[in-house]
Parts: structure tokens; sequence; C-alpha cells
């Protein structure tokens, strides 16, 4: 199955890429995989202080990923699979891409303006190098309206 994976956070941009990869996906008879990101936490604190930080965290990423999902389902009729993962996101979303085959793209949400986010400025620039396309989607795009 081909699989269109988006990194989700709480933006609006973030929310566009995903209604995107459900449509392509859902064309294609594929499936989504939502990566949220926890980034990595860099406090100094005694190791239980820290591993709450950290869980803390993780469980605000899952909170987010699920969420993001069930307006997913409820929207589009698409479930999709959901993961969390902790560390910098470029380095995270470049070993998962390289170790799933089955990823068909790499859908990115750019901020409007002039700095459309760290992830969408990183990745276009290696774009040529990645195992997949990259479709990177603005943040107030109706592909209805464009006509897809």
């Amino acid at each position: 199955m081909r699989v269109f994976v988006v990194v989700i956070d709480e933006t609006d941009e973030a929310r566009s890429a995903l209604r995107f990869a459900a449509r392509r996906a859902g064309a294609v008879d594929g499936g989504v995989h939502i990566l949220a990101l926890v980034p990595q936490q860099n406090i100094s604190a005694f190791g239980g202080v820290q591993a709450t930080i950290e869980q803390e965290a993780r469980d605000r990423a899952e909170m987010l990923a699920h969420g993001a999902a069930g307006s997913l389902l409820a929207e589009m009729g698409v479930m999709p699979t959901i993961s969390v993962a902790m560390g910098g996101g470029q380095r995270v979303i470049r070993e998962y891409l390289d170790e799933h085959g089955e990823v068909a793209a790499l859908v990115l949400g750019a901020a409007k303006g002039s700095n459309p986010g760290p992830l969408v400025t990183h990745f276009s620039a290696i774009a040529g190098s990645l195992p997949c396309p990259l479709y990177i989607i603005p943040e107030e795009f109706d592909e209805a309206a464009a006509g897809g």
C-alpha cells in the first residue's frame, strides 16, 4: 500500500497537508501516516523530573496526533496510522523515510510569508536525495477550489 506521511503539529499548514494527503491516499487506495514529533528536551534536571517532562511532551504529541486522526476520520472517512517519535525533526523524518519503502510521499505544510518553516526549508533543499517525492502544501490550499 502506498503511504503518505504527514508531520503534524498545531499549525494550520499541518492541517492543510493532512487533508491533502488524505485526498491523495484516497485516490490511489493508499494510507496516511501521521508522524508527531516530540522535540528533544534540553533541560538538565534530575532523572525523575527529566523523565516527567519528556513524558508530558510525548503525551501532548500523542493527543495532538489522535485529535488530528479523529478529525480526519470524521471529515473524510480516512483512519490514519499514528507514530510519535522523539528527537530532531529532520533526523527522525529522514530515518523514517529510509526505513519505510512503502512511503509514496512526504507531505509538509508551508506557512504563509517568507519563512515556510524549518522542515519545509530543510527538506526542499535536499528533495533530490529523498527516497520519495516531497509535496509542499501551502497553508490555505483548497484543493477543491484549485480543481483537484
